[in-house]
């Protein structure tokens, strides 16, 4: 994966193309028609998702955004089908971050939900991004249960993915859920034998989340909903202190996402595919 770039131009004649801008979610996300997840994001039999240095882009930076897709939050892809998506990769290739490898999760609820879990692969060009997040089945489930399972996006990051930046540099990927409940505490056994294949170990929220630090900068951004904002921010600053982002407006993701990735790289000078220092970063 990660073998293409992001190019701008492109990005919007295929936009332009498909009516991205003009067509339902319905439309755009046809898994949605057939109640079910697209094979190719079926994460039963994954060992690894691997974010790889390529000749194109030889500083790879893993990062995850896992969305809640359960019913409250299931307008959140298409909006960033529609504008968001390429907002925020060019916001962070021009931010200063050349090679971002961006994986989409399907983040639903284990307790309740047909597909709790769906997994694209580390992309970095604009066709590759658009292929995974449209094919993502927005489920609008959930349940009753105070929450949704966001640690199933640690598991994820925990267990079966793979990073060139971690394992040759030593650096943490960034990690991201997005969504507007607290986090379910437990993850049973049981569950992740169903979602994953296998499984032999209980984990509760906590464990995960310790271990996906390992490797990961994990951050939540907690949509604030006004009848249920003061709940649920509190359970998320119990978890994360400062790595949850509380926002009032969804529009902002892409802003918030791209501010914590160009900060947090600001001081690091990237190699060029020829091996020089980049002075400036130019859109592809």
């Amino acid at each position: 994966m990660g073998g293409t770039r992001y190019d701008m131009d492109a990005r919007f004649d295929r936009a332009r193309k498909a009516g991205y801008g003009s067509k339902s979610a319905g439309e755009i996300f046809t898994q949605n028609a057939k109640r079910m997840a697209h094979e190719s994001m079926n994460p039963k039999g994954v060992s690894f998702r691997e974010s790889r240095d390529s000749e194109i882009h030889p500083n790879s930076v893993p990062i995850i955004l896992g969305l809640d897709v359960t019913g409250s939050m299931g307008h959140i892809p298409h909006e960033l089908i529609k504008e968001g998506l390429p907002k925020l990769m060019g916001g962070i290739i021009q931010g200063g971050v050349p090679d971002p490898a961006l994986l989409f999760l399907g983040i639903g609820d284990h307790e309740y939900d047909n597909y709790p879990l769906q997994v694209g692969q580390f992309e970095s060009g604009d066709a590759e991004l658009d292929m995974w997040l449209t094919r993502t089945y927005i489920e609008s489930g959930g349940g009753g249960n105070a929450g949704e399972s966001y640690l199933l996006a640690w598991y994820f990051a925990a267990f079966h993915t793979r990073t060139d930046a971690f394992e040759k540099r030593k650096q943490k990927g960034i990690l991201f859920t997005v969504g507007d409940e607290p986090c379910l505490k437990t993850l049973p056994a049981s569950a992740i034998r169903e979602i994953m294949g296998t499984g032999q170990q209980t984990y509760m929220h906590h464990e995960l989340l310790e271990e996906a630090k390992k490797r990961y900068e994990v951050y939540h951004i907690n949509v604030l909903h006004p009848d249920q904002a003061m709940r649920v921010d509190r359970s998320w600053k119990e978890l994360l202190g400062q790595n949850c982002l509380s926002i009032a407006d969804h529009r902002e993701i892409p802003n918030v996402i791209k501010g914590v990735i160009c900060n947090r790289f600001k001081n690091e000078t990237f190699r060029s595919a020829e091996g020089e220092g980049l002075d400036h970063i130019q859109m592809f």
